[in-house]
């Protein structure tokens, strides 16, 4: 079985946290660096299936996040994959990104901590007394929840294995790609505090078997952009280029 996991490109998001202001989190956009990112991650993988002994026989699934900027890396990476090899392509909410509660929109944590002082507090303590994993931002998920959620999603998968359907590409976010690393590897909830997020448009893939064990590689570590390559000269003007919508 091999299992690609994919992060989501550059958004809006990851270069001011004014976008999630603007759009919301679940509709940040790409930047057309991070459409770029996509598009070269699609491409090592099918680089990669190319160079299999079973290449032409393969069918693969592709899963993604129903945020805005997991669809778009999706369609980056289908412009890249062999249209023939993909058998099923499905959205899964299961996928979405960690719910933050009233921090959402609220990355800083010296804006959380102004705006709502007393549930901040809480958050805090709640992370010293039970550890970052267990504790949950006010209204929010912590990543023991999403966690929980992933591994429903990861019986789907194995569902559909049975089925004959074992070559997998799983378009996701740091915390939930991360959480399914977590899961399908048997990871200790220390392993997963220790990790880092991947990087945007990363991919890793974990291959193996039930019988000979399964192991996971970063398979592509997506470029960053240089310096200067800043596409928000002016704060949402003339100068913001994002990658084309897709949907609704």
């Amino acid at each position: 079985m091999r299992i690609f996991l994919v992060r989501h490109g550059e958004s809006l998001g990851n270069i001011s946290d004014q976008a999630y202001r603007q759009f919301g989190d679940h509709n940040v956009p790409l930047t057309q660096w991070g459409y770029r990112q996509a598009l070269e991650a699609g491409r090592v993988i099918a680089s990669y299936l190319e160079g299999l002994p079973d290449a032409d026989a393969l069918k693969l699934s592709v899963w993604y996040s129903p945020y805005l900027r997991t669809r778009q890396s999706k369609e980056a990476l289908l412009e890249a994959l062999p249209s023939a090899a993909v058998a099923d392509i499905r959205e899964d909410y299961l996928l979405r990104e960690q719910d933050f509660g009233l921090f959402t929109e609220i990355y800083d944590h010296a804006e959380q901590k102004r705006k709502f002082p007393e549930e901040f507090e809480k958050w805090a303590r709640l992370r010293n007394s039970n550890g970052k994993f267990y504790a949950r931002p006010p209204d929010g998920e912590s990543r023991a929840d999403v966690s929980q959620r992933v591994r429903l999603f990861l019986q789907t998968v194995m569902h559909d294995a049975k089925g004959g359907r074992n070559t997998v590409i799983i378009v996701g976010h740091g915390v939930t790609n991360r959480a399914f690393e977590m899961n399908f590897l048997h990871h200790s909830v220390d392993w997963f505090e220790r990790s880092d997020n991947p990087g945007n448009a990363d991919v890793t893939l974990i291959e193996g078997s039930a019988r000979e064990g399964y192991a996971s590689t970063l398979l592509h570590k997506a470029a960053d952009r240089l310096p200067g390559q800043d596409e928000l000269r002016d704060a949402y003007g003339s100068e913001l280029v994002v990658a084309p919508k897709i949907g609704p």
